[in-house]
C-alpha cells in the first residue's frame, strides 16, 4: 500500500548549531557553520579594527629613539666585562698546565722546555725554570666559561672585549700565542677598590718593616732597658796564665 508522506519543508528545518568559541571563553554559536550566521557577509567588519591597530602601532613607533647600531659604522658599547675574547701576558705563564688540565672542553695546548739558570751566588745551586714554547686556544671547541681566567695563579689570561676575530675557514680558529699576545692592549684596566677595602697582600707585605737580623748563636739581643751582657767565653779555650812574680 502506497501512499504521499508529508515531507517537512527545508527552510523549516533548524539549521545545526556550531559553537566557535576558544577553550574557556564565552560560547559563540552560529547557525550553519558560518562565521557571518549564515548570511553570506564579507566579514570586513573583523579586519578593519586590527588594520587600524596596526597602523596606531607603526605611528606611535616612528615618534620612538631607534635603539638599532648600524654596525660595522658604528661599534657597539660593550660592558667593561663583556667575554669578547682570551688574551695571554706570557711573561706571566710559568706552565703550570692549570688552565689546561681545568679547560672542559681540552681547548687549551700549552707546550714548554726547562731551562737551567746558573746560581745567583757564589757556591750556590743552579736552578731550573719553564720556558713557554707555544700557547695555543682553540676557539671553534671554547665555550667561554671564563675557567682558565679564574684558575690561573700568577695572572696570566685575562678577558678582552674584543670580538672581530671571525674567520672564513674554522681550522683558523686556533690562535697561537703571537696574537693572544696581541689582545693584550684591548684588555680593560681592572676597576679601583673600595676605599673601605683591606689593602691588598702584596701592599701590606711591602709596607711591613724589616725584620732585625738574627743575633749569633749564644748571644742575646739587648732589649729596651736591658744592658748588652758581654760575650760568654769559650770553654775549650785555655784561660791565659798570669805572670809570676818576679818574671820580667
Amino acid at each position: 500500500m502506497t501512499g504521499n508522506l508529508d515531507r517537512p519543508d527545508p527552510d523549516d528545518l533548524e539549521r545545526p548549531v556550531v559553537d566557535l568559541s576558544p577553550p574557556g571563553g564565552a560560547p559563540s554559536k552560529v547557525k550553519g557553520g558560518e562565521p557571518d550566521g549564515g548570511r553570506g557577509g564579507s566579514g570586513l567588519s573583523g579586519i578593519l579594527p586590527g588594520i587600524v591597530q596596526g597602523l596606531a602601532t607603526t605611528a606611535r613607533t616612528m615618534t620612538r629613539h631607534t635603539h638599532t647600531a648600524e654596525y660595522p659604522d658604528v661599534r657597539p658599547q660593550l660592558p667593561p666585562r663583556s667575554r669578547g675574547v682570551i688574551a695571554l701576558l706570557d711573561e706571566n705563564c710559568t706552565s703550570c698546565m692549570l688552565c689546561a688540565r681545568e679547560c672542559p672542553d681540552w681547548c687549551i695546548y700549552i707546550d714548554s722546555h726547562k731551562e737551567e739558570l746558573p746560581p745567583t751566588t757564589e757556591g750556590g745551586r743552579a736552578r731550573q725554570r719553564n720556558v713557554l714554547d707555544r700557547f695555543a686556544i682553540d676557539y671553534s671547541l671554547c665555550m667561554y666559561c671564563g675557567i682558565c681566567v679564574e684558575v690561573c695563579p700568577f695572572d696570566a689570561l685575562f678577558w678582552s672585549p674584543e670580538f672581530e676575530y671571525a674567520e672564513l675557514d674554522i681550522h683558523d680558529l686556533l690562535h697561537e700565542k703571537p696574537r693572544l699576545s696581541q689582545w693584550m692592549a684591548t684588555v680593560p684596566a681592572p676597576p679601583a677598590l673600595d676605599p673601605g677595602s683591606a689593602d691588598p697582600a702584596e701592599v701590606t707585605a711591602a709596607a711591613k718593616p724589616a725584620r732585625p737580623a738574627r743575633p749569633v748563636r749564644g748571644e742575646r739581643a739587648p732589649g729596651p732597658g736591658r744592658p748588652s751582657r758581654p760575650p760568654r767565653a769559650d770553654p775549650q779555650q785555655t784561660p791565659p796564665v798570669p805572670p809570676a812574680d818576679g818574671d820580667v
